[in-house]
């Protein structure tokens, strides 16, 4: 492809559009030149941002903590039977969080960045106020002596939390299907899964009921979630957030990020979980830029060609064989719409990509087979048995990780996938090629093309969402819609997925996710402020199916 250009963009068209707000009870709509006081900017007259609309109608005094608190816990009431978005609902807690910000507000205070917006949490991520369960019945009645960083991080900042949403167990799955206590529906079609394993997050901020979530991210469990349920997911890059608190999946491949509304919250609300600096774990890396909502475009500063100057790639590999039609025109379609905002868009072929799938099955598992090995009933657990309390895929993934590590088998299959993820890669995969050289090159080869591209656009999923119980008795087939995500993993590269329109399969309406990659930290400079310019124009309407 080559760049295009754009002709008679209709900004008038946008901006009418982007000021129609939700209607959340007793809320007004307030002046799209209103001053955010969390950033010192004036806000983005596109109104995208869930974020700022609260945080400035609490500040303005047109509502309160409380009231919003109690309009989001309202909506879970009366949705959350039939979605199964949450496993544990902590109201009283919200309230008395609303109350304590509201008296801040009296006394002229700032509570933070996040001040008044309600989260629903990842059931893997700790809080001390409520039982973190991982979707476990090993851990059914286990509560965290502490906080997570990043959860005390959305305290700190003045967020709000309603409670813990529902996931496949320990993070393994991608339906959420495989959790204790329940299946999570798609809001978009009940018959569906919402994907995973960050499913009730996803489900919970397509559904509104919350501003925003947390989610967590090992092989695409945030992203395929979020494409899967119409909403912005983000992974960031590997280090960026602090892990403590989280319960351990896969180490090195596990990553917390957002689900919001928008690209814009996204940046807000992962500004508020770099605001706290304290090296709890060996893998956090601290970068000088925290701010990322500042790196975005004011609308009226908007040029016609925004992405002027840009290169994106489409890899081959991602929109070939086992790829669905639809979803293939739908990132060729955004792919020459994003020419027209000036980009120049070219295709690129990864021949390691293909790879990176069995070599992050093997690590992942491995990885859990050893990190599952603390719940042993004594220590932690519960009363129950390993063999009671874990669920089949849990157990499942176990026996092929201690497989994989087993003697006489971890050089044929744990080293070989090793050297996969970070050795340099010449571009002509031998059929003999080990596992460990794999993630060697898939990583070599992703960070050799993003220096000469500026991000990669490709699918979130193979598919759009698809019904519940069709992949439970094919675990082969689950793990292969990852193919898409586990790159991304075993490279420690940033990814965010944002809506890339809409597909219709069996009579349903379903959205498709448009997966954009960056280069390592690079969340500040490119991850963000280009699908959030993509964001204005292409998919500024919400989708509103229910």
């Amino acid at each position: 492809m080559n760049a295009g250009k754009l002709s008679d963009v209709r900004f008038a068209h946008w901006m009418k559009k982007s000021q129609e707000t939700r209607n959340f009870g007793a809320w007004k709509k307030f002046p799209a030149r209103d001053v955010c006081r969390c950033c010192d900017a004036t806000a983005c007259p596109t109104n995208l941002s869930v974020i700022r609309k609260v945080g400035l109608d609490i500040r303005e005094g047109r509502t309160t903590a409380q009231d919003v608190t109690r309009a989001y816990l309202a909506k879970i009431r009366q949705t959350d039977e039939k979605v199964g978005s949450f496993i544990t609902i902590q109201a009283d807690d919200a309230i008395a969080q609303a109350m304590s910000i509201d008296e801040k507000i009296c006394r002229g205070e700032d509570p933070g960045i996040l001040t008044g917006v309600a989260f629903a949490i990842k059931d893997n991520i700790c809080s001390s106020d409520s039982f973190t369960t991982s979707g476990s019945r090993l851990l059914e009645v286990h509560r965290s002596p502490h906080d997570s960083l990043v959860v005390s991080a959305i305290k700190a900042e003045g967020g709000i939390i309603l409670g813990k949403t529902n996931l496949d167990e320990f993070g393994m799955g991608s339906t959420t299907e495989n959790s204790a206590f329940g299946v999570t529906s798609n809001p978009w079609d009940m018959r569906r899964i919402p994907g995973g394993s960050s499913g009730g997050s996803a489900s919970a901020v397509a559904l509104k009921q919350c501003a925003a979530a947390l989610g967590s991210d090992t092989g695409g469990s945030i992203r395929q979630p979020a494409s899967f349920c119409g909403v912005v997911g983000l992974k960031p890059t590997y280090g960026l957030l602090s892990r403590h608190g989280l319960v351990a999946y896969a180490s090195s491949f596990d990553t917390i990020g957002p689900v919001t509304t928008s690209v814009e919250d996204s940046a807000i609300v992962l500004t508020a979980l770099c605001s706290r600096h304290d090296q709890l774990d060996s893998t956090l890396h601290h970068t000088n830029s925290s701010r990322f909502h500042d790196h975005l475009k004011n609308l009226e500063h908007f040029a016609s060609k925004p992405l002027s100057g840009y290169r994106f790639a489409i890899i081959k590999e991602t929109i070939g064989p086992g790829v669905q039609h639809d979803v293939v025109q739908r990132v060729l379609e955004a792919a020459t719409k994003i020419e027209r905002l000036g980009a120049a868009v070219d295709f690129v072929s990864c021949p390691t990509f293909h790879l990176g799938l069995p070599a992050y099955y093997i690590l992942a598992l491995s990885e859990a087979s050893s990190n599952l090995s603390r719940y042993d009933c004594i220590r932690l657990g519960g009363k129950t048995s390993r063999d009671e309390g874990f669920g089949a895929e849990v157990k499942r993934r176990i026996l092929m990780g201690s497989f994989a590590l087993s003697a006489g088998h971890s050089d044929a299959y744990y080293e070989r996938a090793q050297e996969v993820r970070t050795e340099i890669c010449c571009f002509s995969v031998s059929s003999t090629v080990c596992f460990a050289q794999v993630q060697r090159m898939v990583e070599a080869e992703l960070a050799c093309k993003l220096q000469e591209y500026d991000a990669f656009i490709l699918p979130a999923a193979p598919s759009p969402a698809y019904l519940k119980s069709e992949k439970m008795n094919d675990p082969l087939a689950m793990y292969s819609g990852d193919m898409m995500t586990v790159n991304v993993n075993l490279s420690g590269l940033p990814a965010i997925v944002v809506r890339g329109g809409h597909v219709e399969n069996d009579g349903a309406l379903l959205p498709v996710g448009l997966q954009i990659v960056g280069r390592p930290f690079g969340c500040a400079l490119c991850i963000l402020p280009f699908p959030d310019s993509i964001n204005f124009p292409l998919f500024l309407s919400e989708s509103e199916p229910y």
